[in-house]
């Protein structure tokens, strides 16, 4: 597991019933089944990880996000996760909406472009490529670049409560100025 993985997995209440939407090959949902007692499902798009969740035995719907998730009714599960998708989305807004409309809490990850080395690289005259954004701006999968300050903006212009947030930086908690600090920003969010 990685970091961000632990520190979203606290998040997490045992035996939750979880989304865990772009789950990438099914970690983080086969360590909440094998360590939280959780259930649930993945939806990813990606056919390699399709089969890798397959492999740990993790139930998953291969589907593309910006579709929508009409499929899942309101209120189906008690957590959502939205890990490192938001910024590959073209519909961002929509899917945080979908997020708390299906799930009573949602719990969502994404790069801070705002974190101090990213800032700097702009000043220089550059995109940044980091760990956490570590593509060229003309090879990038990210369509889009957010910050923790704009993420609390977003929440509250749709009418979301934040229950937790804070950033990750090399593996630590970062509660204290995680705009700056953070290059990873987590919140805890519901309706």
């Amino acid at each position: 597991m990685n970091p961000e993985f632990d520190a979203v997995a606290a998040l997490v209440p045992a035996g939750a019933r979880v989304l865990d939407l772009g789950c990438g090959d099914g970690a983080m949902l086969a360590h909440l089944r094998d360590h939280k007692a959780c259930s649930g499902y993945g939806v990813e798009i990606d056919d390699a990880n399709v089969l890798a969740c397959a492999k740990r035995g993790v139930n998953v719907i291969q589907l593309n996000l910006d579709d929508g998730l009409a499929l899942f009714d309101d209120g189906s599960f008690d957590v959502v996760l939205q890990l490192q998708t938001l910024q590959h989305l073209r519909n961002t807004e929509k899917m945080l909406l979908e997020t708390v409309r299906i799930g009573r809490i949602g719990i969502v990850s994404f790069p801070n472009f705002a974190h101090w080395p990213n800032r700097f690289a702009v000043f220089r005259g550059r995109m940044p490529v980091t760990k956490t954004l570590p593509y060229q701006w003309y090879d990038t999968p990210n369509i889009r670049v957010g910050s923790h300050a704009d993420f609390e903006v977003l929440a509250r212009r749709n009418g979301l409560s934040v229950l937790d947030s804070f950033g990750l930086q090399d593996g630590q908690m970062v509660r204290r100025w995680p705009n700056l600090r953070a290059s990873v920003a987590v919140f805890k969010i519901q309706r």
